[in-house]
């Protein structure tokens, strides 16, 4: 059991488990989730830690489809900073107590200012990380934001 699935089920938050073999020579996480458990690219959801103003001690999560890159200038603006960058993974880790590729959004060790990107709420139900690589959790938008404490933004950068 992960942080991730103990918090849910303390909390009485509704989700489903979903695994698959990940391949250790895969690097792009996200989208082998997408492809093993026979997903939208659009409705799996990856967890990325971003620096608040170059500060690695101050981060924040930032919940974004695989299928899209996020925009650092709309992560700063959702935090009303002037500058967002990716966190290092090392910082990410350490805040986080899960391995990059394993990042779960909900049940992290430290609670940080989190955002989810307004494309979940056109699906009903979203998958993100469940806190290890090779395990999914899939739950409505709501309840990920109810978990996360999350507030819903425009997070993606348009191609």
């Amino acid at each position: 059991m992960t942080p991730a699935i103990h918090y849910l089920t303390k909390h009485n938050i509704p989700f489903s488990v979903h695994a698959y073999e990940h391949d250790p020579t895969i690097r792009d996480f996200g989208h082998e989730a997408a492809e093993k458990l026979g997903l939208s690219a659009g409705q799996t959801f990856k967890t990325l830690l971003v620096a608040i103003n170059g500060d690695q001690k101050k981060l924040a999560v930032m919940i974004i489809p695989v299928s899209h890159k996020l925009s650092l200038k709309k992560a700063a603006k959702a935090l009303n900073v002037k500058k967002a960058e990716m966190a290092e993974i090392e910082a990410a880790q350490k805040s986080s107590g899960y391995l990059v590729g394993g990042i779960s959004p909900i049940g992290q060790k430290k609670a940080l200012p989190t955002f989810i990107d307004q494309s979940a709420v056109e699906w009903d139900l979203i998958y993100v990380s469940g806190g290890k690589r090779g395990l999914d959790l899939a739950l409505t938008p709501a309840d990920l934001a109810l978990a996360t404490k999350g507030n819903v933004v425009d997070l993606r950068d348009q191609y």
